[in-house]
């Protein structure tokens, strides 16, 4: 019975641990507001850009790299797992697709290019702790591929929301209809984007709405 009693108590703690472990892999909104995360000049051109072109239903994320301009250079999108909040868990996904789309930076002093990250998620448009756990992975991330740490948004039915900032717009939303990328191209100037396929694709910059 002793025996017993020890394995189910340190079950009982290894458990709590991780659990507490996981709790520290988040950022909490003023955590991430204090970071000195850079502004999104055009946030709505860049949400109905990456929205169109990746079509994101609820639990999709994609990742996002901006160049100085703040035009799409990169970007890839998946599903989450169905698994335990977790920012390490977060910051290794998106590393992994970094990784595939676009190389490091880290020779530079100084990073040059930003990456964002849009999740789509049920819910409204307040913080939760997966919200913060994908912050911390997402920065952890930029860390490690020698890029800027940019904006977090969410997309709900309510419409899009960057997360530290109090930005936000009705459309698009996890529900709308995506804007067609033909027409958006019309409006702006062309640029190169490559995408997780490996495929080099011509993107004018989405026009605001």
């Amino acid at each position: 019975m002793t025996f017993g009693f020890a394995s189910s108590a340190a079950t009982s703690i290894n458990s709590s641990g991780s659990s507490a472990n996981r709790l520290a892999r988040l950022l909490e909104p003023a955590e991430w507001a204090a970071a000195g995360i850079p502004l999104l000049r055009n946030p709505r051109e860049v949400v109905s850009g990456l929205h169109a072109r990746h079509r994101p239903a609820p639990t999709t994320a994609v990742v996002a790299v901006l160049d100085h301009e703040e035009r799409l250079a990169a970007s890839a999108s998946f599903a989450r797992r169905s698994a335990p909040v977790d920012g390490w868990e977060f910051r290794n996904v998106l590393l992994a697709h970094l990784r595939r789309v676009i190389p490091h930076d880290l020779r530079r002093r100084t990073p040059v290019r930003t990456a964002v990250l849009l999740y789509c998620r049920e819910g409204d448009e307040r913080w939760t702790e997966e919200d913060g756990a994908w912050m911390w992975g997402l920065r952890d991330a930029c860390t490690l591929h020698g890029l800027r740490c940019g904006a977090y948004i969410t997309l709900t039915r309510g419409g899009w929301q960057v997360l530290g900032e109090g930005r936000g717009g009705r459309r698009p939303s996890s529900t709308s209809t995506p804007g067609d990328l033909a027409e958006m191209a019309a409006a702006g100037e062309p640029l190169e984007l490559r995408t997780a396929s490996g495929a080099v694709d011509v993107l004018r910059r989405t026009a605001a709405r």
